[in-house]
């Protein structure tokens, strides 16, 4: 295909939230704008959004009134579209225009709330149904793993040809550095010293699995009550729907004191908690990459993550998988690698070749391919 492309990227859920969908949108637009000079980018983003989220050359900014996940914006968001003159549409939350006269690509993170309809809520999953008309009706579909590719191909029954399988990646931000003893810092009132937690990021949501976090580091405690330093657990991460199950086992386990909860955070005070945690914690049901995880590896933190999702497909033999209903694991687990200095050291070591592995620049890359595939497609 010759000629530049005009290509809108849907950015208007980062006005709300900047993890999960948010990260891979900001990432993914940094890294196009780089290694694609010559096309022309636009970012649509919130018109409550104070200056642009990212400034490059190619790159305009465009702020629009339809708010994301609004009930009226399948009327609304054409319209706003329709002066830009569009070759693609690329959504990185899945809400596609049907009626349009460019091409379509919708990057489909997981279907979770398909394989797991009790995890979420009832506004949440009629919401998320819609991505069967959006796969439908789009040209190229992207997603994040072969796992969720097999889910896209099982549950929504697509072409196979339509579904390409685009890897994330931690951002630049996240690299080793070691952090010294005396570096303690306070969040939301929490004193944190180096080394001396267990660290988990992510929306606080049935999904995550913190309940059984919880419980497992209830018996690790009560197993080993003579761990040096004393474990305490640091939750990083906005509360989700149905998040209150976690505050009532926090209460009925009696870890109020040793459970820290420090919601959402600046990008350099993530990167300094997992440099500085003593281990990280990912126990999720299921998951359809798991970027969490891999940013503590490319951090030098040692990991011990679910067995459930695309997290064995994309943290491979670098993390220690357990199934996230292994309550008795995942005690045993964290009580040995907090006490064994030469296994943090194998898996920091494994958990940094690991997440080398995966570049954002081969990520859009990709993506670029697939929005050529879907404007030929669309053209022909």
């Amino acid at each position: 295909m010759g000629g530049t492309m005009r290509v809108a990227i849907d950015g208007r859920l980062l006005f709300y939230r900047r993890a999960g969908i948010g990260q891979y949108t900001l990432r993914l637009v940094e890294a196009l704008t780089r290694i694609a000079p010559r096309e022309r980018f636009l970012l649509l983003q919130d018109r409550r959004q104070r200056g642009p989220l990212l400034q490059a050359p190619n790159l305009r900014h465009v702020p629009v009134w339809t708010p994301s996940h609004h009930r009226w914006e399948h009327f609304t968001l054409p319209l706003e579209l329709l002066p830009l003159r569009l070759d693609l549409f690329h959504s990185p939350d899945f809400v596609l225009p049907e009626r349009r006269a460019f091409a379509g690509v919708v990057t489909v993170h997981d279907l979770a709330f398909l394989r797991f309809p009790h995890l979420v809520t009832p506004q949440a999953a009629r919401y998320y149904g819609r991505v069967h008309r959006a796969v439908r009706s789009a040209e190229r579909v992207i997603v994040d793993s072969e796992c969720t590719r097999r889910d896209v191909l099982e549950l929504l029954g697509i072409p196979e040809e339509k579904v390409t399988v685009v890897y994330m990646a931690a951002g630049p931000a996240f690299h080793p550095y070691e952090v010294p003893p005396e570096d303690r810092r306070t969040f939301s009132g929490y004193v944190l010293a180096p080394q001396q937690f267990a660290l988990f990021v992510g929306t606080i949501e049935p999904r995550k699995n913190l309940p059984g976090l919880l419980r497992a580091f209830h018996r690790m405690r009560e197993r080993y009550p003579d761990l040096e330093p004393h474990p305490r657990l640091v939750i990083v991460g906005e509360e989700g729907w149905l998040s209150q199950e976690v505050f009532r086992v926090v209460n009925e386990l009696r870890l109020a004191q040793e459970v820290a909860f420090i919601g959402s955070l600046p990008l350099g005070d993530l990167v300094w908690l997992y440099r500085a945690a003593r281990l990280f914690v990912f126990p999720s049901l299921y998951e359809g990459f798991g970027l969490p995880p891999l940013e503590a590896m490319a951090c030098g933190a040692p990991v011990i993550a679910s067995s459930a999702g695309a997290l064995p497909e994309v943290l491979g033999d670098a993390a220690w998988l357990i199934a996230p209903e292994d309550t008795e694991g995942w005690a045993e687990a964290m009580a040995r690698l907090w006490g064994d200095d030469a296994l943090r050291a194998q898996l920091r070591t494994r958990g940094l070749e690991r997440a080398g592995r995966f570049s954002w620049d081969e990520a859009a890359g990709r993506t670029l391919g697939v929005y050529r595939e879907a404007v030929e497609a669309r053209r022909g």
